[in-house]
């Protein structure tokens, strides 16, 4: 009978995660992400720490997978988003500064401008290519990808986006949503928001009242005032290091809450055993030595997959996972094969890679108005580092971290002379060119060991690793920030993709593009809704009498063009303007 059971569960498994259709029906599945900001696994009851109550988190645990060795590429949001929506790592196509669309004041005063980074030319977002093979798309709602989003790449994207929007219950949809309460600046922000409420957006899309009602509020701690918490030994061993814990916890707990909230609609609307739910968070943790750094408390994070029919329910799996293998797996999880240029590889689905990832890779560059080079190898127990500005200060100060209390207090122990040795580590004025570390037994990664002859071999095979990545992806850390701009911006202004070529004949319209890497959309102006995105053009369209096609013409990093046509004449073309322009 063992046997026997077994075999089914392999046959499911084979059908839900291989074929990436439901078993009975063989309908396409949807895939629902849920994206935490600032966090590590470390502080979660699913990674072994139940300080925190997250029911829901803990249900997605025991109905799906945790993956116990997910990473991001970067310890902060901008340049992992950049690798979550195209599949590439973001300096290999000079999305490495954090950031590049909206600079902090700081980072303007030292004359960083706003810019696009600019894929190669054969990119598309990931939800590009879910819309082109027939899946609504939304997000709900945060970009930042360090370029504009491709106007092609969803169906709404906005506090509005939903799958409930789309016109046809039968579409199969891939949906985002994002929790932004655990965001760093949650350590010093604690108004109420829509993460602490059951709430919807009211149907007439107008925030303005829900907004008046919560943004004058409080959140007190949710946890209880003596919860015996553990302070990271890099932080200040006091009340305050603890009391930033305890906030901590109690954003986790707010977070927790949206997430069942959304759970709760798929359920209401029949989908839970027809959609694939992928949790995790951007990047590491929101305090100082975790948010930015290219230790495990900024690069590793959680990763929970619930499966229909809780397919693996329960299950740990201990594979390397990082965020350049998430837009592959998607796509493989659906049955579509990923494009060539994607430079991660699928961890389950059709496409699913035969041998499992040996190594993760990171970086760290510029982060507002401060600005360094180091990059990141890891295996399942050792971390490498390799400093490119070996002369300059661990510790770099950034105006807008030091709104946390617990960083004033960093540096008021500093000041005074009070840091202990694991403190005082992250403020020394100088790094070593290398570093390396034991994260099974020195999990904080405090104690550099590059230097240790007996871990010679294992410097020796991350430096080559490094090395080989960087080549292989053209790092361009290398690249003055100033000349990636120029490059993107040639003779100091925005790149515009070219007018469509447009030829009326017969009632159909065709239309084409000569700059490379463009995409072609369009729309009837009768069918224009804020949760219908642009219609992919694949041939030619047929005119309505009396409406207008609106045909679209947009390269990511490039500015787009609007082109429209009626009764068989061809209208003028103009570029929309974006914040750049003001």
């Amino acid at each position: 009978m063992k046997i026997k059971n077994k075999l089914l569960a392999l046959i499911a498994i084979t059908i839900i995660l291989g074929c990436g259709f439901n078993s009975d029906k063989k309908e396409p599945l949807n895939i629902l992400w849920l994206v935490a900001e600032d966090l590590s696994p470390f502080y979660l009851n699913a990674y072994g720490d139940p300080r925190a109550a997250t029911p829901n988190l803990d249900r997605l645990a025991r109905e799906g997978v945790v993956y116990t060795n997910n990473f991001s590429v970067s310890g902060v949001c901008s340049p992992s988003r950049a690798t979550l929506s195209t599949g590439l790592y973001p300096n290999s196509f000079g999305a490495q500064n954090m950031r590049t669309l909206f600079q902090q004041p700081a980072a303007r005063e030292a004359g960083i401008i706003d810019y696009q980074a600019v894929p190669p030319k054969e990119v598309k977002m990931v939800s590009e290519i879910m819309r082109e093979n027939g899946y609504y798309t939304t997000n709900n709602a945060k970009e930042d990808y360090q370029f504009f989003k491709s106007e092609l790449a969803w169906d709404e994207s906005s506090v509005f986006a939903h799958w409930r929007n789309r016109p046809d219950v039968n579409i199969p949809f891939f949906s985002i949503f994002n929790f932004g309460v655990c965001h760093e600046s949650g350590m010093w922000n604690t108004k109420a928001n829509f993460f602490d409420t059951g709430d919807e957006f009211p149907p007439d899309r107008s925030i303005k009242k829900w907004w008046e009602k919560y943004s004058n509020s409080h959140v007190p701690l949710l946890v209880p005032e003596d919860l015996d918490v553990q302070v990271p030994p890099y932080l200040p061993q006091n009340e305050i290091g603890k009391n930033a814990m305890k906030r901590m916890y109690t954003n986790v707990m707010r977070m927790d809450k949206g997430v069942g909230r959304i759970l709760n609609q798929l359920e209401e609307d029949g989908l839970l055993e027809k959609t694939i739910i992928v949790w995790y968070s951007d990047h590491g943790g929101p305090l100082p030595r975790q948010k930015r750094l290219l230790y495990d408390s900024g690069l590793r994070v959680p990763l929970i997959i619930r499966y229909p029919n809780k397919v693996r329910a329960g299950e740990r799996d201990d594979r390397l996972t990082s965020f350049v293998d998430f837009p592959p797996t998607l796509l493989s999880m659906v049955g579509i094969e990923p494009p060539n240029y994607m430079q991660g590889q699928a961890f389950e689905g059709s496409f699913k890679a035969e041998v499992p990832r040996e190594f993760i890779h990171g970086h760290a560059d510029r982060f507002d108005e401060s600005v360094d080079m180091i990059r990141a190898v890891r295996n399942k127990r050792f971390k490498y580092l390799k400093n490119f500005n070996p002369e300059r200060p661990y510790y770099l100060p950034l105006a807008y971290r030091e709104n946390m209390e617990v960083m004033q207090e960093l540096l008021r122990m500093r000041d005074q002379g009070e840091l202990d040795e694991n403190q005082a580590l992250w403020f020394r004025q100088s790094k070593e060119i290398e570093e390396l570390f034991d994260t099974e037994n020195d999990p904080h990664e405090l104690n550099n060991i590059a230097k240790d002859p007996a871990y010679a071999d294992v410097l020796a095979e991350l430096r080559l690793e490094c090395e080989s990545w960087m080549n292989q992806i053209d790092d361009k850390g290398f690249i003055r920030e100033v000349d990636l701009i120029t490059e993107f911006y040639p003779n100091g202004k925005a790149q515009l993709t070219d007018k469509p070529s447009i030829e009326i004949s017969d009632g159909k319209v065709s239309v084409s593009c000569e700059t490379p890497g463009s995409r072609i959309g369009y729309r009837y102006t009768s069918e224009k809704a804020p949760y219908l995105g642009w219609k992919h053009y694949t041939g030619p369209v047929l005119e309505r009498a009396g409406d207008t096609i609106e045909i679209i013409t947009h390269r990511l990093g490039f500015k787009y063009a609007i082109t429209s046509v009626f009764n068989g004449e061809q209208g003028k073309t103009f570029y929309p303007s974006n914040r750049h322009d003001n």
